[in-house]
């Protein structure tokens, strides 16, 4: 099909929810994953400044006592355990795409400001300034996804556009070893990575400026006018015909939780959720964040150590996007267990060699499984909430996230440097352990039900 799916496609007198879960997929819900997608490249580029600065602060002239290099690693967490909430609040009040817009505009001010910073002191505070919007904008881009995207299809496009966030700590990584040797200007390579970061974030912004704000969050809001006229932006966007094709092979499935005992259930639902994001940072966030301290105390040069990070982030991309043709296919407890269950083989290995060919293997595998369990883990998480509250609800789920990963390098820096990496991985193999004992009690996903 080459036209657009048309407005007749849907009874007149279907929810603005039931409209947009009978489309099939179009350009315009590609484009929503694509800025989803890009910005959260941007998101993990900036995360994952964390690895680079512990590269650059564990090797003298420049290495930090641990207690101030966990304090740096561990600030831009604490911004987004007060961020996330209040911005999540923030998107179910005032629409999600103008609260992304306004999260990449704060990233992009707060890049520059670090990218500035004279002491060690001032940079920690930025990042922790930074960290306020880098907690808060994937809940809320997931939620925004999770709003218009049609339920056949949903885990398939996430996880697509989530893939990008792939790209982001690859960027990151090449972009600072390129520049390490040259010194433009006399300024550190870090310093530059963050320029390319605030500016990133400026174009992103740009990007969700011109999407149209969910349908469902407008309806949820009473505008109904607004709603409609939304989502026939959505039904008079040219379809995607291939993609068309996967979203078309059965109806979306409605889900109804009966009335009794529903609030007990929805209360286990989300202490489930909530312990599942909580435990996750000691493994997606603190361990790739460390490698490169752990790379440095094994003795290799800062030259060598980026290289090894920078070749560690290819795999996840490629996986990923592998992984997005199949997911849909696959409970989401499944998979998330099996992703855990990976991460714990894979960083025993990385602990356990000195060879660098198995180190950098290790690495790929290990982010790959950690993207895998963090993208399963946001879909599965927004699935469950109504749009009501989805992006609220979400970006709690991220605050406790985000506690972990702030009070994890307090704890794995100073064992790292007094007992060694095999100690240090013991913690976080027990947290992913700890996962698989909630999965087995949590509930199952919804890859394809309609979401209320």
């Amino acid at each position: 099909m080459d036209g657009g799916t048309g407005h007749n496609a849907v009874s007149a007198g279907a929810s603005v929810a039931q409209r947009l879960d009978n489309l099939p997929v179009t350009r315009l819900h590609v484009a929503v994953v694509a800025a989803c997608g890009i910005g959260m490249a941007l998101d993990t580029f900036e995360i994952s400044f964390g690895s680079i600065l512990a590269a650059f602060f564990s090797t003298p002239p420049q290495r930090l006592p641990s207690a101030q290099l966990g304090a740096l690693l561990g600030a831009v967490y604490v911004g987004a355990v007060f961020g996330a909430p209040i911005l999540g609040w923030i998107a179910d009040r005032w629409g999600r795409r103008n609260a992304l817009v306004g999260v990449l505009l704060w990233i992009a001010v707060m890049s520059m400001a670090a990218a500035f910073s004279e002491s060690v002191q001032t940079l920690t505070l930025f990042r922790a300034l930074a960290g306020i919007a880098l907690g808060a904008y994937p809940p809320i881009a997931v939620s925004y996804m999770a709003d218009v995207l049609p339920p056949r299809s949903r885990g398939m496009l996430m996880f697509g556009g989530l893939s990008l966030a792939a790209l982001g700590p690859l960027a990151a990584v090449f972009l600072v070893r390129s520049v390490q040797p040259a010194m433009p200007w006399a300024s550190e390579a870090w310093r530059w990575g963050l320029f390319a970061g605030a500016w990133g974030g400026v174009v992103i912004a740009v990007l969700f400026a011109c999407l149209p704000e969910s349908p469902r969050w407008l309806a949820a809001r009473g505008k109904s006018s607004d709603a409609d006229a939304t989502s026939r932006r959505f039904e008079l966007s040219r379809v995607m015909t291939r993609l068309a094709v996967r979203s078309d092979r059965g109806p979306a499935v409605a889900v109804h939780s009966p009335g009794v005992g529903k609030h007990t259930r929805q209360a286990r639902h989300w202490i489930c959720v909530g312990g599942l994001f909580l435990l996750s940072p000691w493994s997606t966030a603190t361990f790739p964040v460390l490698v490169g301290a752990v790379l440095g105390q094994m003795g290799f040069k800062l030259s060598d150590t980026l290289l090894f990070l920078g070749l560690g982030t290819l795999g996840p991309f490629v996986g990923t996007l592998l992984t997005a043709t199949v997911v849909d296919r696959i409970e989401r407890r499944l998979t998330l267990a099996a992703c855990a269950l990976a991460m714990v083989a894979a960083g025993f290995g990385f602990v356990a060699s000195k060879n660098p060919v198995f180190l950098v293997g290790a690495i790929a595998v290990f982010n790959l499984f950690a993207l895998l369990y963090l993208q399963s883990l946001s879909v599965y998480g927004a699935e469950y909430f109504s749009t009501e509250r989805r992006a609220s609800a979400m970006s709690t789920a991220w605050a406790l996230n985000r506690i972990g990963a702030a009070l994890s390098p307090l704890l794995l820096v100073p064992m790292l440097r007094e007992a060694g990496p095999v100690p240090m991985f013991a913690v976080i193999a027990a947290t992913l352990l700890t996962s698989v004992v909630v999965l087995a009690f949590a509930p199952a996903g919804r890859q394809r039900s309609a979401i209320r």
